[in-house]
């Protein structure tokens, strides 16, 4: 079952460090930009993980996953529901500790991966409001 508690989501939040941003965009438009750029504001060190940027916020992006050096904490994901299985795969593969799809993003498969390899997941829910919302208590 993916994790809906708040304790539960402070304690992902509270040991995240690293976080890999699957579809992060340099388009400040675009919400994975807005949250991301929160992300590293407050702290939390971003991968960018997509194919069709070379860098973003100065950090050099990665096409997929598998691309990047050292350990990941949690891998948030701004990606359509039908590739978030695969998602979920390769994040099992790196080791990540947390598969989070954004607010708006469910994929019950991805949920099941991720858990099946030993991640706790988290979905539909958006990463920035629940740092801001649990960070405040």
């Amino acid at each position: 079952m993916p994790v809906t508690s708040d304790d539960d989501l402070r304690e992902i939040i509270e040991h995240a460090r690293r976080i890999a941003v699957v579809g992060l965009s340099g388009n400040p438009a675009r919400p994975s930009n807005g949250v991301a750029l929160f992300l590293k504001a407050n702290g939390f060190d971003i991968v960018p993980v997509n194919p069709n940027e070379s860098a973003v916020f100065g950090a050099d992006s990665v096409a997929d996953l598998g691309l990047i050096d050292g350990p990941v904490d949690m891998v948030n994901v701004f990606r359509r529901p039908e590739y978030c299985a695969d998602i979920a795969r390769a994040a099992v593969e790196i080791g990540a500790g947390v598969l989070w799809l954004q607010q708006g993003i469910r994929n019950d498969e991805a949920m099941a991966i991720a858990e099946a390899g030993g991640l706790k997941a988290v979905q539909d829910r958006c990463l920035r409001v629940e740092v801001q919302r649990l960070r405040r208590r």
